[in-house]
């Protein structure tokens, strides 16, 4: 069976101070096969994109309130009179905050959901399979 896969091109902005912010084009991806987590890959340059794997259950619920902490902070807010997300990523090599537009995110994450649903994530992952095949021998 082939995996589901939901992506999207969108364009976030890399808050570098309350006034300043530079656009970042990235993309969203979400794999049936890897049911548990999103990726996002930053088009910083052209050749090497910055990728970032970490839970779907953190983006969806970041959506709503914030969440997270360590390496990934997810929350809503208002920027301008429109919803944004922001993501507070931190690594070894630095911090980031990003903001992203509700709504997009929103949609993407709903397409995510309708894909493989909350709660059933863990059948997607062969286990069952696995454990089966190696019981039997």
């Amino acid at each position: 069976m082939e995996p589901i896969v939901v992506e999207r091109e969108l364009e976030l902005k890399l808050v570098l101070s309350p006034e300043r912010s530079v656009p970042v084009p990235a993309r969203l991806g979400y794999r049936s096969d890897d049911p548990f987590a999103v990726h996002i890959a930053f088009h910083i340059t052209s050749e090497h994109p910055v990728n970032w794997t970490f839970a779907r259950e953190l983006l969806v619920e970041g959506v709503f309130r914030p969440c997270g902490h360590g390496d990934v902070r997810v929350w809503p807010t208002k920027v301008g009179g429109r919803g944004v997300v922001l993501m507070a990523l931190s690594s070894p090599d630095g911090e980031a905050l990003l903001e992203a537009p509700a709504s997009q995110v929103s949609a993407w994450l709903e397409r995510t959901l309708r894909a493989v649903p909350p709660g059933t994530e863990g059948g997607r992952l062969g286990l069952d399979d696995a454990l089966d095949q190696l019981l039997a021998r």
